[in-house]
């Protein structure tokens, strides 16, 4: 079989300038020409032209042939210039070199200090500070604009919402809510056996899945799950330029994408908080009756006189502001997302561990709060 390349590069040197000629089929499947023989032809004190006048057919090989030599002439900073090219191979160089870089491209590449780092950091910090406090205003905006009936909220889209972050969670809520009380029940029965109590392991699941284990349970499985949706949802939005055109027509992303989610689950959550904890109480009794000589009956009284509604009532709160800041967080990386794919999921990411984080903080802070108070 006959290796002989299809094309021909030939080089003409002149006190003033050098030529390359290219001649022939520049396609691909043929034996690739030889790249050493263009670069040894640039000379650092002459120009380098290219002429294509005979080639007589081409395709991307032709393409990546032009573009290797062009940087290697860049880099030897000798001016590349074509002339006879066929058809349409100039415009497409031209756009190979209009490619804009990468805005993330330095930053992968570049090796920075430890102070470099921490300062990159820190105003990272700030301006997602800022984006925060942006968000929050532009809420608080949309909320006033709800109650005076200024808005283009959209009430039919309530129920779909509500259903996605209600009823749709149950399963996982279930799931999680009854073995949240098996652990608890099983661990507090182990000890309090030593002292003869077992009783008053329902006190313990009782008032840990009243107060905080319930809600707390509840949110973080909302946070993995919806808030994470919501951030996926519109950083697609935000991809497909969609959030855009709603500006351009004069439609407030907020009202129209961002408050329906953030009224659905903080409506819900209160709700879901209270199955949760009415599973988690009965994963306590399955696991109490089961392992101690405790019935049913003689752990609900229990729970009943030893967790006052108040107990719970403290849950219900926490689990409206949880609702509140998983929401938000989902809503506001969606609304930060970038314009690839990429920036979605780590939109997604950032939403869920934010969520997570501020579920935490904030049920330290009302917990205090409530102590300092006395509920």
């Amino acid at each position: 079989m006959d290796n002989a390349p299809a094309y021909t590069v030939e080089a003409t040197e002149t006190p003033a300038e050098v030529v390359l000629s290219l001649a022939g089929l520049w396609r691909l499947g043929q034996p690739l020409p030889d790249q050493q023989k263009a670069l040894g032809a640039v000379r650092t004190d002459r120009p380098l032209w290219v002429d294509g006048s005979q080639i007589e057919g081409w395709d991307s090989t032709l393409l990546l042939f032009l573009a290797r030599l062009g940087r290697h002439c860049r880099e030897q900073g000798v001016e590349l210039r074509c002339r006879q090219m066929p058809e349409g191979v100039d415009r497409l160089l031209e756009l190979s070199k209009a490619r804009p870089e990468r805005a993330d491209a330095k930053k992968a590449t570049h090796q920075y200090d430890f102070l470099s780092r921490l300062g990159y950091g820190a105003t990272d910090v700030v301006y997602s500070f800022g984006d925060l406090l942006s968000f929050i205003g532009g809420a608080s905006q949309g909320i006033a604009r709800i109650l005076t009936g200024r808005s283009q909220f959209r009430w039919r889209e309530m129920g779909h919402l509500m259903s996605a972050c209600g009823a749709e969670a149950l399963p996982i809520v279930s799931l999680i809510s009854f073995l949240v009380g098996v652990i608890l029940a099983f661990v507090s029965t182990v000890q309090l056996e030593l002292f003869g109590a077992s009783i008053y392991v329902a006190n313990l699941v009782g008032l840990g899945m009243a107060r905080d284990m319930a809600a707390m349970m509840a949110a973080i499985i909302m946070a993995g799950r919806t808030g994470a949706a919501y951030a996926a949802q519109l950083g697609t939005m935000q991809v497909n330029e969609e959030i855009d055109a709603l500006k351009t027509l004069g439609v407030p992303p907020m009202d129209l994408l961002v408050l329906p989610r953030l009224l659905a689950l903080t409506l819900m959550m209160p709700l879901l908080a209270i199955y949760a904890n009415f599973m988690g109480i009965l994963g306590g009794a399955v696991t109490t009756s089961g392992i101690s000589e405790i019935t049913f009956a003689q752990y609900f009284y229990q729970t009943m006189d030893a967790v006052p509604i108040r107990h719970f009532v403290a849950g219900l709160i926490k689990s409206a502001v949880y609702g509140v800041l998983v929401a938000m967080a989902g809503c506001l990386h969606g609304l930060r997302c970038g314009r690839s794919a990429q920036a979605v999921g780590l939109a997604t990411t950032s939403a869920v561990v934010s969520g997570i984080i501020w579920i935490v903080v904030a049920c330290a802070v009302i917990t205090v709060m409530y102590y300092a108070i006395g509920f």
